[in-house]
């Protein structure tokens, strides 16, 4: 029998639980070419957190990548 080795542990995604999730730019380009791509981004984030039942509790966006901490609701996480 072949061990295959999973390049992480599968992500637990039930009612409730905290995630970090990080978004990432293409070759690490920029993903936010000024602050109105950023307000653009949050303004969808408010819009949808809810829509999803989702929680975001903290984010920090850098010029090629962001991270977030979200908490989730009754629909998974990857919906």
């Amino acid at each position: 029998m072949v061990n295959i080795k999973m390049p992480r542990t599968a992500r637990l995604d039930a009612p409730g639980v905290l995630h970090h999730v990080m978004i990432r730019g293409i070759e690490r380009r920029l993903i936010f070419r000024n602050n109105k791509d950023r307000e653009d981004f949050i303004e969808r984030l408010e819009a949808l957190c809810p829509a999803m039942q989702t929680s975001c509790y903290a984010w920090a966006f850098m010029s090629n990548h962001a991270h977030f901490l979200f908490r989730t609701g009754t629909a998974p996480l990857s919906f």
